[in-house]
């Protein structure tokens, strides 16, 4: 058995790996491997006649661009190794998607299944608090998002602390994202990460060459899938790669696994979790004992979307899926990940399958900062745009057309329209240069290109500061 090293350590051997195929100096790959900010803090909360001291933390990879971004984890495993190498993944993540953000990442050492509501409120605001004191949060330093253990409810808190403490500042709305519509949140962010797993497996599955290298066809219908994670990554990627025509057959949760060749309805799944407090007994699935069953399960495309280190030396001899995309952070270790590709199984690296998160978050904090909805100065435009063209070839053919027909054709994009049309875009402009990195220096696989495209981006931004020639 290989020695466990760090989840950061992981991070830093895949961008080394990917430096090689440079021509970069090695100070200027230093500058862009390192993190450059790392806030360590302890703080005191009264819980009844007790004081409780919480631990939290706040990275700040890198400062190439401005304001740096990255969501807040919530978990008793949370520490200062997890939380720099989730900010690094941020800044390479952003850079491969064209988003102009640096990376940085935050995490409260709590555990919020066991902590009240109104003490989880409390934490929030201090933990916010103890950030503008360092100048560690604003639209124009700092973004925090949700992630692991948080969401529109904490991103809430924390745009309320910071008005509090910052009144007058006419930008302060988008000192956070992936706070809720009626705070000024985006239309789209909840499920963003999910849907950006699935527009990216389409793109990616739509290269027949690549797809006959590792035997499959051509698109995601029929596609058999196996999803590990029913949060909000999980559930939205599960949910909306149906809509393509996939199958899910397997879902694997901490309570087990459950399988259904013929397919499992996710929104009718998540419904009977809420209720029985478990996914064991859906009706039409059966159980898989072990546990590390779901992951290995037979399938065409198995989508971790829970937490690091999930794909290890000791179970990736085990893996039978075609196509691992890779929607949560690290899930697969790097002595893992030299097994899977021995298999030819296509790896699909989280620094781009899951920054579907943090490109809606961008949208979000545009929209913050020019101060209207997406969608708000031109729909009514193009719908009466629209209406006319049809009217002009009405009386041009002399033939009508129905009303339903005409509602098909007359639409105006709306501020969700807007954000998953920029998101596929994203999505597919993110991957299409990725292949091209692959193919053109011969890396072989899609990891190392990925890093390989973030680093030359880096550099590039870099370099137009003037810090090398």
């Amino acid at each position: 058995m290989s020695e466990q090293v760090s989840f950061y350590k992981n991070v830093e051997r895949n961008f080394d790996k990917a430096s090689a195929y440079t021509k970069l100096p090695q100070g200027l790959l230093e500058q862009i491997k390192l993190c450059n900010s790392v806030y360590k803090m302890k703080f005191p909360v009264k819980v009844g006649n007790d004081v409780q001291v919480v631990e939290a933390y706040r990275v700040q990879h890198s400062h190439h661009r401005m304001p740096t971004k990255g969501g807040i984890r919530y978990s008793i495993h949370v520490n200062q190794d997890e939380v720099m190498a989730l900010a690094a993944l941020m800044t390479y993540k952003c850079a491969i998607v064209d988003v102009p953000f640096g990376g940085a990442k935050g995490g409260i050492k709590i555990s919020p299944r066991n902590t009240s509501v109104a003490m989880l409120e409390k934490i929030t605001r201090r933990y916010t608090a103890e950030l503008i004191k360092k100048n560690f949060i604003g639209p124009g330093l700092d973004v925090p998002a949700p992630d692991y253990g948080t969401g529109e409810r904490e991103m809430a808190w924390i745009l309320d602390t910071y008005l509090t403490l910052k009144p007058n500042e006419v930008e302060g709305y988008g000192c956070v994202t992936g706070k809720p519509v009626s705070l000024n949140g985006i239309r789209g962010r909840t499920e963003a990460t999910g849907r950006g797993v699935v527009y990216g497996l389409n793109e990616i599955v739509s290269y027949k060459d690549d797809m006959e290298a590792i035997g499959l066809t051509v698109g995601l219908k029929d596609k058999r899938v196996v999803v590990q994670g029913l949060g909000n990554v999980g559930f939205h990627a599960a949910n909306i790669i149906t809509e393509y025509g996939a199958k899910v057959i397997g879902i694997t949760e901490i309570e087990g696994t459950i399988f259904d060749a013929n397919g499992i309805d996710i929104k009718k799944l998540l419904k009977y979790r809420k209720s029985k407090q478990t996914i064991i007994g859906f009706p039409g699935t059966k159980e898989i004992k072990g546990k590390n069953s779901g992951l290995e399960l037979e399938c065409d495309i198995l989508i971790p979307a829970a937490l690091e280190n999930q794909i290890t030396i000791e179970n990736a001899k085990n893996i039978k899926a075609k196509i691992i995309a890779e929607a949560a952070n690290g899930p697969i270790t790097p002595d893992a990940e030299e097994v899977l590709l021995k298999k030819n199984i296509m790896i699909i690296p989280d620094i781009y399958i899951n920054a579907g998160g943090v490109t809606v978050s961008y949208f979000e904090w545009l929209k913050n900062l020019s101060h209207v909805r997406f969608g708000r100065m031109n729909k009514r435009f193009e719908e009466l745009s629209q209406n006319n063209m049809i009217d002009v070839l009405e009386k041009a053919t002399n033939k009508t057309i129905s009303i339903k027909q005409r509602s098909a054709v007359v639409k105006g994009a709306n501020e969700l329209d807007l954000v998953n049309s920029g998101l596929e875009d994203t999505m597919i402009e993110a991957y299409k240069t990725i292949r091209e990195a692959k193919k053109k220096h011969k890396i072989a696989d899609l990891r190392t290109a990925a890093f390989y495209v973030s680093i030359m981006k880096i550099a590039d931004a870099y370099g137009s500061m003037g810090i090398f020639p």
